[in-house]
């Protein structure tokens, strides 16, 4: 009898159990039963909102849904994860996700702790990056620049999207070991930068390739770009490693959704996302804005800012930009 009751109570807790193994595959395949919302930190009309709006458009076909883009510009790109903090983990609310995620925690006190606060969905592409100056200015070179900067110490001003972004950074570092003084001017985006450099209102600006245009249109000039090789579409720009000034240079993005969600929903959103890389729309507004496909899983990627985390505070430190105890 004893053993009779303990075999029904496992048929009983199998039965139970069965809908709840069930479940997972079934939300999935449900999935998305209304629209997404993806958080671009970035203003409409730059670089970084023609990728996410291509990269929606190509995902919600794949997955059977809209992919609607949301554009919250302003704090450095931390304006999409500050949201995932407080937004329900039901992948209906997703952001860009930066590096700025691993960095900035270590420059000022934020509203996440990128090791515990978000679901890594998936890394997709990465920035490439650049300094430029307007066309008639009498700095023509990056040896000019910094014979320029040393003659006037703390005069040569730059912009970028803003404290903390890689653009801001990478001069940072560049000035470093230069032994030279800038004076950084932030910006919510790319566009924004454009027209303030344009104005005459800074002397440079460092940033994605959102300046690509003005620089083809020979309003703008290109001293340099930031990755460890040239770029195809200006070869004959140096970078500055190649200079003598290795600096932060790879960048890359994905996107990623609240804690806790799913992992079957997580796991959808992954195979959409990761099958916009085989879509020749989304790979040709990479090359427009030269971008390079830069994949990583779900779990490659929350290693990756895990790594990059502990990098970031020694480069914070380095350059005197901790945030202050």
């Amino acid at each position: 009898m004893h053993r009779t009751d303990r075999s029904r109570r496992r048929l009983l807790q199998a039965a139970l159990a069965a809908p709840a193994a069930l479940a997972l595959p079934a939300l999935a395949q449900s999935f998305p039963a209304r629209p997404i919302r993806l958080i671009c930190p970035w203003p409409a009309g730059g670089s970084t909102d023609a990728v996410m709006r291509s990269l929606a458009e190509s995902a919600g076909k794949t997955l059977g849904g809209q992919v609607i883009v949301d554009n919250k510009p302003g704090a450095s790109g931390m304006l999409g994860p500050n949201e995932l903090v407080s937004a329900k983990p039901d992948g209906y609310t997703l952001s860009q996700l930066t590096i700025g995620i691993a960095r900035l925690p270590h420059m000022q006190k934020m509203q996440f702790d990128p090791l515990k606060d978000f679901t890594y969905i998936a890394c997709l592409t990465g920035y490439t990056f650049g300094l430029v100056v307007r066309a008639d200015s009498p700095v023509k070179t990056v040896q000019e620049l910094v014979d320029w900067c040393k003659a006037n110490p703390g005069k040569f001003t730059f912009g970028s999207p803003g404290n903390g972004t890689t653009p801001h950074l990478a001069v940072e570092e560049f000035a470093f070991k230069a032994g030279i003084k800038m004076q950084h001017v932030p910006f919510k985006g790319v566009a924004e930068g454009m027209q303030a450099l344009l104005g005459g209102h800074i002397m440079s600006h460092s940033d994605s390739t959102g300046w690509a245009s003005h620089v083809d249109a020979g309003t703008m000039r290109l001293l340099a770009t930031y990755g460890s090789k040239r770029t195809r579409r200006w070869p004959n720009v140096p970078t500055l490693h190649e200079l003598g000034y290795e600096t932060l240079a790879d960048s890359p993005f994905g996107i990623g959704g609240p804690k806790g969600m799913d992992p079957a929903v997580t796991r959808r959103l992954h195979d959409g996302f990761r099958k916009t890389l085989e879509d020749p729309a989304v790979l040709a507004t990479f090359e427009k804005y030269d971008q390079s496909v830069i994949y990583m899983s779900s779990a490659d990627y929350e290693k990756f800012i895990r790594d990059q985390y502990v990098k970031e505070k020694e480069i914070i430190e380095k350059l005197g930009l901790a945030m202050k105890a």
